[in-house]
């Protein structure tokens, strides 16, 4: 006897289509899957073996042939357990299966059979929907993510049995439907919010600035100045996520499994804080069936590098290729998959080994030779793309144990907002162009027009504070963005002249 059931797999952040085909016939019982299956995939036949046994089903004693078609792509994970076990009973004639080419199964079986929680059930209902199926069956806990993809039945259920039930007739279990609109009234509750910081208004400023156009930020000072705090609550003042944005960082949770089964969807934008011991595997993505790494999991949302000099290097230069291109291409001999990678890159370091170089109140210990090689762990490639440096002081005595709270990070999004409508504005029709750390040396020439007076400035900056070449872009970028938070649409000095201060590691006091 033959049947048919269909699942599905990830590769890379998308869905594609699997069909499980059983076949059964008269010879020693043996279960056999083919369709190169990886070990998950191989021990399935152990787990389903078991589940069925101890839900009260017969296996029939035969051999039965499992084929996961398409046989030339890898397949692997515990997703197939469900659909390789209800095709195993549909092929016995044990039930008579309803709609089982209308349905798409998932789930991993638990010896007793109880189904587990997959990975990737977000991207799954998603193709489903679009491949035409009208209900999609899968655990109970990945029914949260699935459930906010409208157009297709979405059943989470906890056993095979309830499976066997839904599919035969016998249960009318009602699909799980998750309100998107509901989901979005959630959206900008931070837990941290900028009031909390004492003092560093300056700095403030300049992440304000960065989250209005969209440009990196590095921020440089000695321990406990508030580099860490400030980086935490750049979320909170960043444009709210739109659902598009919303799905598409969630999908990429999704796949990797990370997602909670509370959350049906991602709604604030994400913050990652990988530790300096990070692999390039890891922050990039990689392995031998590939992975998202953190750079993914920023998607949308701020990747905060702590300690920028004690990451490896090899791990910071392939930072580049993400920075400039906005997703992560993973190259194996079978196979090339794309990770979407569009973050805003935060980073912050002390200016030296002890950290007290700047500090006007402690001694720095450190010598010119030993600056200029902690300062050289960062290559000037990777430079580039930061677009503003700002130093971070120490917080004084003063400011940390006033009573004045700061500006609510409500106030300070309300203006990013603002400046970014004013840039979709500007680059509308424009590919792959969305905001002003976007643009390339045409758009600068077309969107950034100087008068006389402030090429004059930017000129004499260039000159007596021995600005390097590459910060030419960058303090004109800047500057456009300044413009933008003032509604103004003409650069004007002022703004080139905030900007020349948002280029600290390409001045001479650092040595180089």
């Amino acid at each position: 006897m033959f049947s048919k059931v269909y699942s599905a797999s990830t590769l890379g952040i998308d869905a594609y289509l699997v069909e499980v085909e059983t076949h059964t016939e008269k010879q020693l019982p043996l279960i056999t899957i083919v369709g190169l299956p990886d070990n998950a995939v191989k021990e399935s036949k152990e787990r389903v073996t078991a589940a069925l046994k101890n839900s009260g089903f017969e296996i029939p004693l035969k051999k039965i042939t499992v084929n996961l078609a398409p046989a030339d792509i890898k397949k692997e994970g515990s997703a197939f357990d469900l659909p390789i076990a209800i095709g195993i009973l549909a092929a016995s004639d044990l039930f008579e299966l309803n709609e089982l080419d209308k349905s798409l199964l998932l789930g991993e079986l638990s010896l007793d059979g109880s189904l587990r929680k997959i990975k990737g059930a977000l991207p799954i209902t998603v193709e489903a929907r679009k491949l035409g199926f009208t209900k999609i069956i899968l655990p109970e806990e990945s029914v949260k993510e699935a459930s906010i993809v409208e157009g297709i039945s979405v059943f989470g259920l906890s056993h095979i049995k309830e499976v066997i039930e839904l599919l035969d007739g016998t249960n009318h279990f009602q699909p799980t439907f998750t309100d998107k609109n509901e989901v979005f009234a959630q959206v900008n509750t931070y837990a941290l919010d900028f009031s909390d910081v004492k003092g560093q208004e300056n700095v403030k400023r300049a992440l304000e600035i960065a989250a209005a156009g969209g440009h990196n930020i590095l921020m440089i000072g000695p321990p406990g100045s508030g580099k860490t705090m400030l980086a935490k609550r750049l979320p909170s003042i960043l444009p709210p996520l739109t659902f598009d944005e919303a799905l598409a960082t969630t999908k990429i949770h999704s796949v990797a499994g990370i997602l909670s089964k509370e959350k049906a969807l991602i709604t604030e934008r994400p913050f990652r804080n990988p530790h300096h011991t990070v692999s390039d595997a890891a922050l990039i993505g990689g392995g031998s069936v590939p992975r998202p790494g953190e750079v993914s999991f920023a998607h949308h949302g701020v990747l905060f590098l702590d300690e920028l000099p004690e990451f490896k290097k090899n791990v910071l230069e392939v930072l580049r290729q993400p920075l400039e291109d906005c997703k992560v291409t993973v190259s194996r001999s079978k196979m090339s998959l794309e990770f979407p990678a569009n973050f805003m890159l935060a980073a912050a370091m002390n200016p030296c080994p002890c950290g007290y170089f700047t500090d006007p109140t402690k001694d720095c210990t450190c010598n010119t030779s030993q600056i200029q090689k902690y300062m050289s762990r960062i290559s000037g490639p990777l430079l580039d793309r930061i677009d503003i440096h700002i130093e971070v002081p120490a917080v004084k005595f003063k400011e940390l144990s006033s009573s004045a709270q700061g500006e609510k990070s409500e106030s300070i999004r309300a203006r990013v907002v603002k400046a970014r409508e004013m840039q979709i504005s500007r680059f509308k029709g424009m590919k792959n162009i969305f905001c002003n750390s976007d643009m390339a040396t045409k758009e600068i020439r077309n969107f950034c027009k100087l008068d006389s007076a402030s090429e004059e400035l930017l000129k004499m900056a260039m000159t007596r504070l021995g600005l390097s070449a590459r910060a030419y872009d960058r303090i004109i970028k800047v500057s456009r963005t300044i413009a933008d938070l003032e509604r103004s649409n003409n650069i004007l000095p002022q703004h080139i002249s905030e900007a020349i201060q948002y280029r600290s590691l390409d001045r001479d006091i650092w040595g180089h």
